[in-house]
Parts: structure tokens; sequence; C-alpha cells
């Protein structure tokens, strides 16, 4: 069949959940047996969020072939089970810097260069470009940002001119918007809905479906107002209310029928119904924890839990794995000492330091992770993790004074974490780490092989700095071994000790291979080691 394209926007408010909207749909169709992927468009003008604060947009989410995106294509990736890649996420500043990039090339012939056509038209190439491979029924496309922005508006007029180009039956348009309720007057409002219909409407787009996120239900009568006045069919309007867990709202969706209602949109009228019981199961799991755990989340960014979405997210697998409800504890390591680490750790019974750059918060952080050494606490390190993991070994272990990462010391008489060689004449901050996907080889014997159960893994990756092979032959006859390691260029990812109950770290970030069905298997065995430990 040819490839059909859904559009998914937003109104009225930000971070109202386009994205799981998106990844809900697909997992029904999906499930439904047709190709599908999912592609976010993001309106801001940074080519991508690798350089962009955790703060000002969360995490940032690495990609197999080693994009850095928007952590939406996490909750993609995990809903669906399948890879995305680079052409799964663009920026307005990507779409900018081709355009500009064509026209120094002399690729417009001199012609004034405008947003309409030939930014739009950018974004429509892009917009249409997975869909062309042949790999795929079934596109979807999330816009990022909320209709009436300014910087939206290209975005919007892309998919207005695509309603026009493609054939009837090739698009479906999904505007997300919300219903807040007022308890003082008691009622839900649609009038905020009806006011981002008639915006985007006003720009030339009609949506075909409106899904309301509320936290009340929205009777019958509340959705044939709002589908008179936005002018949609009277059983497209569809409610999305507040769910206990993300991974229930496919099953939201089936309810309310959007997925049929899009096929139907799309001139696909029958298909084999959903199979959704793997989810179902582990939603069982989810829903009926035997035990629960108390772990720490030991990170500097912990006021914004986007930070760190993909951990959290392999601590909800991992929990479900073991039957169990992981309760994690942020701990800001800008705030944690010699002092007070008992205090804050000492009920924890798991220790898990999470990724990050730069100086702020690093003592913090070795003070956790000796806290967890000395104590016998199930630990886990990820990336700066386990850098730290290894400062912390050669200060206190091997009485190396002053041993730093040479990212925030460069002048240290120890470099036990330094730059890695091809790093060192990188100028450019974007999108110029070692990223993605790495094969690594486990030690036989050792407690990654153990987990992982194979000799030969393959996880992401997103660092500048190294184990410093030179420290190795001494931090081994101390007790620190390498249990993994790149089989190319010998890179030191994997670091454990074999005399305590569980410690490992790794260099790589299997958080972000983490999904329901296929729980990551470092963050099982943690969950499982941590419940050993409460025992």
């Amino acid at each position: 069949m040819e490839t059909k394209y859904v559009f998914v926007t937003g109104g009225v408010a930000s971070s109202l959940g386009k994205g799981i909207i998106a990844a809900s749909l697909a997992k029904l169709l999906q499930a439904r047996g047709f190709r599908v992927t999912i592609q976010k468009f993001d309106p801001y003008i940074n080519i991508d969020p690798g350089t962009l604060n955790p703060y000002e947009h969360g995490e940032c989410y690495v990609t197999e072939d080693g994009a850095e995106t928007d952590l939406d294509l996490g909750h993609y990736e995990r809903f669906l089970g399948i890879h995305t890649s680079k052409a799964n996420n663009v920026t307005t500043g990507k779409i900018y810097n081709t355009v500009i990039t064509k026209e120094r090339e002399g690729a417009y012939l001199g012609r004034t260069v405008q947003i309409v056509p030939h930014i739009t038209d950018e974004i429509k190439r892009r917009m249409l470009l997975l869909g062309q491979t042949g790999e795929y029924d079934i596109v979807i496309t999330e816009v990022g940002g909320t209709v009436g922005d300014m910087e939206s508006q290209p975005f919007v007029e892309s998919i207005r001119q695509l309603q026009w180009e493609l054939p009837e039956d090739s698009i479906c348009t999904i505007h997300l918007t919300l219903v807040p309720y007022l308890a003082a007057a008691g009622e839900l409002k649609t009038k905020p809905t009806q006011h981002s219909v008639q915006m985007l409407q006003q720009s030339g787009v009609h949506p075909d479906i409106i899904v309301c996120r509320s936290e009340k239900e929205l009777n019958a009568d509340l959705r044939m107002k709002m589908a008179r006045f936005c002018n949609v069919k009277a059983g497209n309007v569809i409610e999305s209310i507040d769910a206990k867990s993300i991974y229930q709202v496919p099953l939201n969706m089936k309810e309310e029928g959007l997925d049929k209602k899009v096929l139907s949109s799309l001139g696909i009228n029958w298909s084999p119904e959903p199979d959704l019981s793997a989810l179902k199961a582990f939603l069982d799991r989810l829903s009926h924890p035997e035990t629960s755990i108390d772990i720490a989340l030991v990170g500097k960014y912990v006021e914004l839990q986007d930070a760190y979405k993909s951990i959290l997210e392999s601590f909800v697998h991992a929990g479900a794995a073991n039957k169990c409800k992981v309760n994690v504890h942020y701990i800001h390591s800008e705030h944690l000492d010699a002092a007070n680490v008992e205090e804050k750790l000492g009920k924890m019974r798991g220790i898990l330091v999470a990724p990050g750059f730069g100086e702020r918060g690093l003592e913090g952080k070795v003070e956790a992770i000796k806290y967890a050494r000395t104590h016998a606490v199930p630990f886990f390190g990820i990336c700066l993790g386990m850098q730290m993991a290894v400062v912390e070994f050669a200060r206190n272990v091997l009485n190396l004074k002053g041993a730093a990462s040479t990212e925030v010391n460069p002048d240290t008489p120890y470099p036990v974490i330094s730059m890695m060689e091809d790093q060192k004449k990188t100028t450019l901050k974007g999108g110029t780490m070692r990223l993605g996907a790495y094969d690594c080889k486990l030690e036989e014997g050792s407690l990654a092989y153990r987990i992982y159960d194979k000799e030969t893994i393959r996880e992401r990756h997103r660092h500048r700095y190294e184990f410093n092979e030179e420290y190795l032959s001494k931090m081994e006859a101390a007790g620190l071994k390498a249990s993994g390691r790149n089989p190319q260029t010998g890179l030191v990812e994997v670091i454990e000790l074999p005399e305590h109950p569980f410690f490992i770290a790794t260099q790589f970030h299997p958080e972000y291979k983490s999904t329901p069905e296929s729980p990551a298997p470092l963050f099982v065995s943690f969950v499982e080691a941590a419940l050993k430990c409460q025992k």
C-alpha cells in the first residue's frame, strides 16, 4: 500500500503528551500489523538537543546511529520496540541550516530565499522522507510546540500544503488540546479547545480528530459541543484522561477507538484487531507489585525529572520484571558530602550515580560511590557515574590523592579519566562526542557476563572522556576489574568490584534500549540485588 501520513499537533498548553499520544497510536497500529514509525519536528533553532541544558529540554536521547534527539524518541522506541534514527528528529535549526547551505552553494540560482516556498519545501521533504523508503505503511509526525506559536507556523503551513498536495485518504491530522476542569465552577471548560482549533483552522489546517486531555471524563454533550464548534465528526472527539502509567494510554486510546478513527480517515476499512497481550501482562505486573524498594538516584539535574527520563522508565521496566515497585529518591549531588551522606543514603537499598557533564556536583557523586563501596550497598554507575567510580577508587583505595578527570581538572597529577584521542582536536560541541551503538566484549565469568548471558553486547554511548589505560594494572591489582571492552579500540566500557555484593558501572547508557517488554538487563539485575540487600 502507499504510505499514509498522520500529523499530531498540540494546542492550549505545552507538555500535554503529544509524544505519548503519537506513540500510543503507533503501538495500536503496529499491533494491527502495520509497519509504523514516528518522527518529531521541533520548532527550536538549535541543530539538535545535544548542546541544550537538561533543565531547558530534559534528557537528550541518543539513537542507535548516533543522533542526539528529543526525549520523545525514547517514548517512541519504548512503545514500539524498534530503533529510530537521525531522520526521526528534525529541528528548525536543521531545516534552516540545509536551506542556507544550499543557498551558499548556488542551488537556488540567485533567487530570493523565503520561508515560503524554500523553508516549507524543505520541511515537507523531510516530513515525507521516511515514507519514501518503502519501509513503512504509516508515518506519524509529531509537531512540537503549540499552535499559535510564531516558531511553529512554518510547520503548520507545511501540513496545510500537504493536505492539498497528497491524496485525501493519505493524510490524517490529530489535534491534542486541554479541557481544563474548574473546581470552583465544577465544570469542564471547552472554550480553550474551540479557540485552539479555530486558530489551527485559520492557518488552513483542518483536524480530522481532536484528542482532549482532561482530569475528568467528557460526557456526550461536551463531545458534541466541541465537534459542532470545531467542525469535526461527532465521533472524532475523544478523551485522553489522566492515567496512572503512560503505558496504560494505548489501552485507553483503543477503548476510545483512536486507531479505528485514524484508519477510517486514511481509507483503510479493515485490519486485524490489535494484539496487546504482552503490554497487558506488563501492566498487570506493574499494577500488582509484591514488594517495594528504595533506590537513590544521585545526580545534578534532579529538579527536573525529564532530565533522567530513560533512567526512570528503565526502573519502571525493571521493577515490573522483579514484581517490585521501585521508589526512586532524588539526591542532589551538589548537596551531598561526607557529613550528610549517611543521613541521605543510609536507608537506601541501592545507589545509582547518574550521567552528566561538568564539575558541579562531582564531589557529591564521589561521596555516594564511596558510601556504596564501603557499606556493601548495591551500586550502579552510568557514564559519568562510572568515571567517578574510577576517581573514587583511585583516591581512596590506591591513595592517589588529587586523582580526577581531566574534564574538570586538566592539571591533576593522576588523570585516571582523560579525553579520548579522537576528541582532542575537536572544537565544535554539537554532535561531536562518541555517539551511538558500539560493541562491547564481556569477560567470561564476570558479573557483566552473567547479567547479559553473552560475550558480546551492543550499547549506546555519549561521552568525550574515557578510562585512562595507564592506571588499569594498578587498579586491577587492587581489586577493580575491567570486565567489558570495545573489541576494536580496547576502550574500557565496564568496571566492577568482584568482592562487592553488587558494584558495576558502565561507560555506555543501557537505559536508552530498555523497553517494557525487554527491560535493560543491568537495571533488572540492579533491582534484584537491591531486593536481596533489603532481605
